[in-house]
């Protein structure tokens, strides 16, 4: 068929039978008539829905892309050996690799694509031979971004890959990396998908004008590595850093009374001290060495360089780019309209006025349906917990700024009520925050857990309140640095008596009840009988925590207290303590909960995001200002933490924030008066 007019001609049957397969709600010859409605993105989202995408299950077989084999389960005759029993806590070695493979459509398929990539609409049209560019930079959020966000989202980056790799419209991929502000979580699943790509045999090359560890940590996996003639290298090792507030408290006056159990807890620790404590300097000594060992690993693999080599090169502080391309730490040096003249000439393209290029935003309009990567009729839900924890949403919340327990609950229920999801992935993202919203919605979770599996799959953090959510799941999965653990807890008050004294600012209370004013006499400090009830129940709410992670993990309370403490683990720490079952990303995760639902390995699934219900008018308008004005989310969320302030607070330091984001300088003031405001319940 190589027009249109032919089909037209067709029976209405065969019309009804090729719309189907092609995936059309209306007759096709309505389609060929009538003229393209305008862009979708210029129409208001839906309201509260499932949006569901298509997304197979990793690696290859005959019938569709799946997972590989089962690891460290394999026969002598070099067969998996599938096994009706659940693996044993903690192994990690008896859970579905989700290793991806690249799988070779049949002439069915393939012409299914054709006939789907012809009738696409104009707006997601791909001319044959294009370079998909992609623009890494700043934030990656691990949620789906909203319509008007200016960042970027980790799911749209990781099926963009995908897609990009089984699309016969791209050639490759031209990735230009600028500075990043995530965590290493993130970037192990970034650079994971690069991996996979590359199986595609298409190219991928990166261009980075600023290179620190990160962005090195993920250009040097790429096929091909540019740098401009003027670019900023500032590759010169791995620190953490912390401001302490409390001298500079002491000399206005102000006396923050902090109660945290676990000798790691260092959350308030920047408020209340005056340095770091020897515990804290382990915990975060032992961090770094997990993140450095990580990073000379895996740049001595891309590179194909001894150890001893790398460790020069840092230590060698080079900063010019010619020694760089000379030692072999680069490919070439050349400017960005040399990089694509270059691409130009090796893809036959000299004739071409540009070089055919599609962008990151359009080609995320790109269904991964017409690329004959449907899904199967299994569903699993997919539920995406980012941020801090709080109650309730207050005047001065952002939507998607992060986990309002009264909404997640809603979406694990409605989850829970229905028979269509045969497993749910959890995905974590969050330091913690509220201590009882962690464990309304760890209820919540642990009920769903006894209808169907659910899998935990940690990002960058999943540590206080997000392990808290995590331990309610059947099976935890987290990446070799995600920073998790943390179990611990802490509340406190700021002590004003000196600071108002200072000012002759007087304030009394008339109250009735021994403890009536514990929460707003900050007047003065507490009293015995009131600090001894803030320890207590700052031990009662510590006591529940650290017994329900030793119920799901199956480990007593003494062996759990030995991991506890408020210390902070990276997940390959988190599998040998037993926190965490396995090591692995989003895709493993899939695997796993097609294994725990008994779903054939080889059977595709599909994958259900629960939608964020659409945002009001002024949402929007924020998010346009947000994109406008370069408005600092950080200023929304400092002026929404003093609303939500009071109760226990299951959450991890900023300092651990900053190892797993490089918040920068900027921003890292903004941070710590956060944290101030936080510890003042």
């Amino acid at each position: 068929m190589s027009s249109r007019i032919p089909l037209l001609k067709l029976s209405q049957r065969c019309r009804q039978s090729l719309c189907s397969l092609l995936g059309f709600q209306q007759p096709l010859s309505a389609l060929l008539r009538r003229s393209p409605p305008p862009p979708p993105f210029l129409f208001p989202s839906t309201s509260d829905r499932l949006c569901c995408s298509p997304i197979r299950s990793l690696a290859s077989t005959a019938n569709g892309v799946k997972e590989a084999g089962w690891s460290e389960r394999i026969g002598n005759d070099g067969n998996p050996r599938n096994s009706p029993s659940p693996p044993p806590s903690g192994s990690g070695l008896d859970y579905p690799t989700g290793e991806f493979e690249m799988e070779e459509f049949g002439w069915w398929r393939r012409l299914v694509v054709k006939l789907r990539l012809f009738f696409a609409l104009p707006w997601v049209r791909v001319e044959k031979g294009s370079v998909l560019k992609m623009q890494l930079r700043g934030k990656i959020s691990d949620q789906l971004t909203a319509r008007f966000s200016s960042g970027l989202s980790l799911p749209q980056i990781c099926e963009n890959f995908m897609k990009a790799a089984y699309d016969p419209r791209i050639s490759g991929i031209y990735l230009h990396i600028e500075p990043l502000n995530c965590g290493w979580g993130k970037l192990d699943e970034i650079r994971r998908h690069i991996m996979n790509f590359k199986k595609s045999g298409k190219f991928i090359i990166s261009y980075v004008p600023v290179c620190r560890e990160k962005e090195y940590y993920l250009a040097c996996a790429c096929g091909e590595f540019f740098v401009p003639p003027s670019a900023y290298v500032a590759l010169y090792g791995l620190t953490v850093q912390s401001a302490y507030l409390g001298g500079v408290l002491e000399k206005a006056g102000v006396h923050p009374e902090v109660h945290r159990i676990g000798k790691y807890k260092s959350f308030g620790d920047q408020i209340a001290c005056k340095g770091m404590s020897n515990e804290v300097r382990e915990m975060l000594s032992s961090l770094l060495d997990n993140i450095y060992e990580n990073w000379l690993e895996t740049v001595s693999s891309s590179q194909g360089k001894r150890r001893g080599e790398i460790e020069d090169f840092l230590n060698s502080g080079i900063y010019q780019v010619e020694k760089l391309k000379e030692e072999g730490w680069i490919t070439n040096i050349m400017y960005d309209d040399e990089v694509m003249s270059m691409l130009k000439e090796r893809l036959g393209q000299k004739n071409k006025k540009k070089l055919l290029m599609v962008d990151y935003s359009k080609y995320s309009r790109v269904r991964k349906s017409t690329l004959g990567l449907d899904g199967g009729r299994e569903q699993i839900a997919i539920i995406r917990a980012s941020g801090n924890i709080t109650r309730t949403r207050g005047p001065l919340s952002i939507a998607g700024s992060g986990i309002m327990a009264e909404q997640l609950i809603e979406k694990i229920r409605s989850i829970r009520d229905s028979d269509k999801y045969k497993a749910v992935i959890l995905r974590i993202d969050s330091p913690g925050g509220d201590g009882l919203a962690s464990d309304l919605i760890w209820r919540e979770i642990k009920l769903l857990a006894a209808s169907k599996p659910v899998i935990a799959s940690m990002s960058d953090v999943a540590a206080s309140g997000g392990y808290y959510l995590a331990m309610a799941a059947g099976t935890i999965l987290a990446e070799k640095l995600t920073l998790t653990g943390s179990i611990g807890v802490v509340r406190g008050r700021f002590s004003l008596n000196k600071l108002y004294g200072t000012i002759d600012l007087n304030k009394e209370i008339l109250s009735r009840g021994q403890y009536a004013e514990l929460d707003v006499a900050e007047q003065r400090p507490l009293r015995p009988h009131e600090s001894e009830l803030l320890a207590n129940s700052t031990q009662y709410a510590y006591t529940q925590f650290r017994d329900k992670a030793a119920l799901s993990r199956s480990m007593t309370v003494e062996q759990m207290e030995e991991v506890a403490q408020g210390r902070v683990w990276t997940g390959k720490e988190a599998v040998s303590k037993g926190l965490v079952d396995a090591i692995g990303g989003f895709s493993r995760a899939v695997a796993i909960a097609k294994y725990k639902a008994k779903i054939p390995h080889d059977k595709q699934v599909k994958l259900v995001e629960a939608s964020r219900p659409s945002p009001t008018l002024p949402e929007r308008l924020g998010g346009i200002g947000n994109s406008l004005f370069g408005l600092d989310m950080a200023v929304k969320e400092a002026l929404q933490d003093l609303t939500f302030s009071d109760g226990v607070q299951a959450r991890s330091d900023g300092i651990l924030l900053d190892i797993a984001g490089n918040i920068s300088e900027d921003n890292h003031v903004l941070h710590l008066i956060k944290d101030c405001l936080r510890s003042s319940s």
